[in-house]
């Protein structure tokens, strides 16, 4: 089965055009399960989820839902003294796991976080923390994308995140891989000229897709799906909505393609 979705639901600047003019935040979540069947949670990298949140959080959504929740930034980019915060995490993910809605974690490390020996060892620790609970790895730094790399993710069990972004020296290749039952593609956009020159950091997502653009994702994306149980495909592209139309488009190509798609 294919998901599609965005990264995030409750914009504000998805007002008048996503959700009606006078949406409240706490009625998003309601609105958005009308037009998709997943999305990722990003605001739990800004802080520790409880269980409370995440029980009231998916009890607004149908039994078919699903939920990525986006890994706790000491998990990611602190990477020092955070042995609690991995077990608070764990806990706190608990109402999904219950309810057979957690798709699973997306653990996103900066650019800083470059190939080494160190930093090998370090995704192979936070898949003990996390153990138990399905993971995927974003490595936002192109050193990564190695054969090695590869079969290392797959003796870990761990997902890799396939990534569309500006083709930028230094940035993710579009690889199309997948390296557990989970199969995983973020599509960021390709504003190239906002990327590292922004004072918001929308701006760098400020990109709508082309049809053409999307349609070069099509044969990979169909091929993750007959190597994976399941696919996530999140459109992170969110400024001022274009994350959800992308979203649709590419909903309707990947039917037209013979795909199972939610």
């Amino acid at each position: 089965m294919i998901y599609v979705g965005t990264a995030g639901y409750s914009y504000d600047d998805w007002k008048g055009t996503v959700y009606p003019l006078k949406a409240d935040k706490k009625e998003m979540l309601s609105l958005y399960v009308e037009q998709f069947m997943f999305t990722e949670v990003n605001s739990t990298y800004y802080r520790l989820p409880n269980k409370y949140m995440i029980y009231n959080m998916q009890a607004k959504t149908p039994q078919d839902f699903r939920f990525v929740i986006k890994a706790y930034q000491s998990l990611t980019h602190q990477r020092s003294d955070n042995r609690q915060d991995f077990a608070l995490f764990a806990e706190a993910l608990q109402p999904l796991v219950e309810a057979g809605k957690l798709g699973c974690v997306l653990a996103q490390f900066p650019q800083s976080f470059r190939l080494s020996g160190a930093n090998v060892a370090y995704v192979k620790d936070l898949a003990k923390g996390l153990e138990g609970l399905p993971i995927v790895v974003e490595f936002r730094h192109g050193e990564w994308v190695r054969e090695d790399i590869f079969l290392f993710l797959t003796e870990q069990g761990l997902g890799y995140v396939c990534v569309d972004e500006p083709r930028l020296k230094g940035l993710m290749p579009p690889e199309s891989r997948a390296t557990s039952k989970i199969a995983y593609v973020r599509f960021h956009g390709r504003n190239s000229e906002k990327w590292w020159n922004h004072k918001e950091s929308y701006e760098r997502y400020d990109y709508l897709y082309s049809k053409e653009e999307l349609a070069e994702w099509v044969p990979g994306i169909s091929g993750l799906a007959r190597r994976a149980e399941t696919v996530y495909v999140s459109m992170n592209n969110h400024y001022r909505g274009q994350a959800v139309v992308n979203g649709r488009m590419l909903r309707d190509m990947l039917k037209v393609a013979g795909e199972k798609v939610l």
